[in-house]
């Protein structure tokens, strides 16, 4: 099992500029700086969208009981399957999630990947 990070920073980019600061550093044009976020929303909505009450909360469940399946978490969680499922896929875009296999039997689990989100909103840069 991966070292769980204590916190993650997240940043807001559009997608046009995220995609070309990746390129500027790919080519070395930009330094990744440590303070950098590792996890990037393309608007204040699409953050909201993720990051509602009810999926921290489930954030929080994933990562509190450990749940050794997306069978084992819909029950728990009292979601359905097919929703949560797409929840997860959500989660794991943005980089909050990702999936370890099981100890034993087939299968893998959901592992949310930082104790924290470190989330800091400028109100200048949201006009």
């Amino acid at each position: 099992m991966k070292a769980m990070r204590k916190s993650v920073k997240v940043g807001i980019m559009p997608r046009k500029d995220y995609q070309q600061y990746l390129v500027d550093v790919a080519r070395g044009k930009r330094v990744l700086k440590p303070d950098s976020p590792q996890v990037w929303f393309s608007s204040y909505d699409s953050m909201f969208q993720v990051l509602n009450s009810r999926n921290i909360e489930l954030l929080g469940m994933i990562q509190s009981l450990q749940p050794d399946s997306i069978t084992q978490l819909a029950e728990i969680s009292g979601r359905k399957l097919s929703n949560l499922s797409r929840t997860l896929k959500n989660f794991e875009n943005a980089g909050l999630l990702t999936w370890e296999k099981k100890d034993h039997g087939r299968g893998k689990k959901p592992v949310v990947i930082a104790k924290s989100l470190d989330i800091s909103i400028s109100f200048a840069e949201a006009v």
